[in-house]
């Protein structure tokens, strides 16, 4: 079972890691707007995972009793990663990990963004409570949701502003029909 947590957590990192060397800004792109949101994204991930992880081994407060959470948080790691490549891929040439306005940037409000207006977010919300999962244990969970949210909401906030500079009335208007996180939700 280890094993399958621990090469599920490997192939999350990767994933993120490779995002963000290969997807970065670059000097033709209108670059600041990011406000190191990056860097609140990546320490708040470490603290909570690292946080989690000693509570999770100190406290006991188990989610299942059975290894059933193996698989449930295993497979919403995966689901995550998969909606996350997805959206990503959608973006094309539009997506970098930091926030920034490409040359000919074009809002896109197809795919997975006909649904939510962040589905790279509510994909590595639901990957990250795939971890909380598995760690089995209440606590850990909330260690690593809550400020992984919190930051994500941050990061939302920053990028809703300047994509209502570069977009006005259109991003407005698309706000109305969609919501941020959860289809028909939030």
């Amino acid at each position: 079972m280890h094993f399958i947590i621990y090469t599920t957590y490997f192939i999350f990192l990767l994933t993120e890691i490779s995002l963000n060397r290969m997807l970065r800004s670059t000097s033709n792109d209108k670059q600041g707007a990011d406000k190191e949101s990056v860097t609140l994204i990546w320490v708040t991930v470490i603290l909570s995972m690292t946080v989690a992880g000693y509570v999770a081994e100190k406290f006991s407060a188990p989610i299942f009793s059975s290894h059933l959470r193996t698989y449930i948080g295993v497979a919403l790691i995966y689901i995550g990663i998969i909606i996350r490549l997805v959206a990503v891929y959608t973006l094309g040439q539009f997506f970098t990990v930091d926030v920034t306005i490409r040359k000919n940037h074009q809002l896109k409000k197809d795919g997975c963004f006909r649904y939510v207006r962040h589905p790279n977010y509510a994909a590595l919300l639901i990957s990250f409570l795939g971890v909380g999962i598995t760690d089995n244990n209440w606590f850990s969970l909330v260690i690593i949701f809550i400020p992984i949210l919190t930051a994500f909401i941050i990061r939302i906030n920053i990028e809703e502003k300047v994509l209502i500079q570069h977009f006005g009335v259109e991003y407005l208007a698309y706000r109305k029909t969609t919501k941020r996180l959860i289809p028909l939700v939030y």
